[in-house]
């Protein structure tokens, strides 16, 4: 038999399975469907932003007016009024503190403490790792009462450690859950490797389990600077002193007036959500990485 004759029918059965994962008319109409809907459901999700983007661009008599997206005639005099004049900067200033502290805070503790759950060995390690996890069923409204009457023994009310503190605290169990998995991933070949050269659990810890965790580190940061920065409800009750108020607190009080330009308060909302977005597109590729890594460990 000529190597022709072989070769014909294997090429043949080739066509053949090219032919077969070809998608079939029906299968190619629900996948059309499909993304019709979500572009769709984009559209509609993404309309109330564009809405505030817009509003924040225009007059207050444009605004009310209605009826397109696009401004009419441009100005970037109500962002610069409603920074300058309403002292945005300053609760800038202070969110960016209670953001910044409680996110810091967050990724020492709980880094520390996933490796003690998923490295060393000490007594009721796996009871109180589900005490951890059972705590992500718990409502945080739930606990708001107990939380300020604590702060008050304390006396934490009135000043930003009594938000950092309740926000560290709040980010315990995802953080701990999504660190341990992390860790667990890890190959315990590398942390022999280590100890045979003579380092300690600290150094282990800073120089082989941070580093490889990069990713679900950008993640647990991102999932928590992001609620800390929009909190509001927590901040109104805790904060009294409007030197110490954050954006969302400076962000309500654009309503307080006897008539509500809806152009200033869009251009608040979008000062208050800019930081946020920024934050987000600068770190998506952590982001996403860090919870494939996760969700696979």
């Amino acid at each position: 038999m000529s190597t022709a004759t072989i070769a014909r029918p294997a090429a043949s059965g080739l066509a053949v399975t090219r032919r077969r994962a070809r998608p079939s008319p029906r299968v190619l109409a629900t996948r059309a469907v499909v993304a019709l809907l979500l572009l769709l459901y984009a559209a509609v999700s993404l309309y109330p932003f564009l809405w505030m983007v817009s509003a924040a661009f225009k007059n207050q008599y444009e605004v009310v007016a209605g009826g397109h997206l696009i401004p009419h005639h441009p100005t970037l005099h109500t962002l610069a009024q409603t920074w300058g004049e309403l002292h945005f900067f300053d609760y800038f200033l202070n969110s960016l503190k209670v953001t910044a502290l409680t996110v810091l805070l967050v990724l020492v503790i709980y880094s520390a403490a996933a490796y003690a759950f998923s490295v060393l060995r000490f007594p009721a390690k796996r009871a109180l790792y589900r005490l951890f996890l059972a705590l992500l069923f718990v409502p945080g409204v739930t606990v708001l009462l107990p939380v300020v009457l604590l702060e008050n023994k304390l006396g934490l009310l009135g000043n930003h450690w009594g938000l950092i503190l309740p926000f560290v605290n709040g980010s315990a169990p995802l953080s701990i859950l999504m660190m341990t998995n992390a860790f667990d991933a890890i190959p315990a070949e590398l942390r022999e490797a280590a100890r045979m050269d003579g380092a300690g659990e600290l150094r282990i810890f800073a120089t082989v389990y941070l580093p490889l965790s990069r990713p679900v580190l950008v993640t647990i940061a991102l999932l928590t600077a992001i609620p800390t920065w929009n909190e509001y409800l927590l901040t109104r009750v805790s904060l009294n002193n409007p030197g110490t108020f954050t954006l969302p607190i400076a962000l309500q009080n654009l309503q307080s007036g006897a008539v509500l330009h809806y152009n200033t308060l869009m251009a608040g909302a979008l000062i208050v959500v800019i930081p946020v977005i920024v934050l987000f597109v600068a770190a998506q590729r952590y982001f996403v990485n860090g919870l494939i890594g996760a969700v696979k460990a």
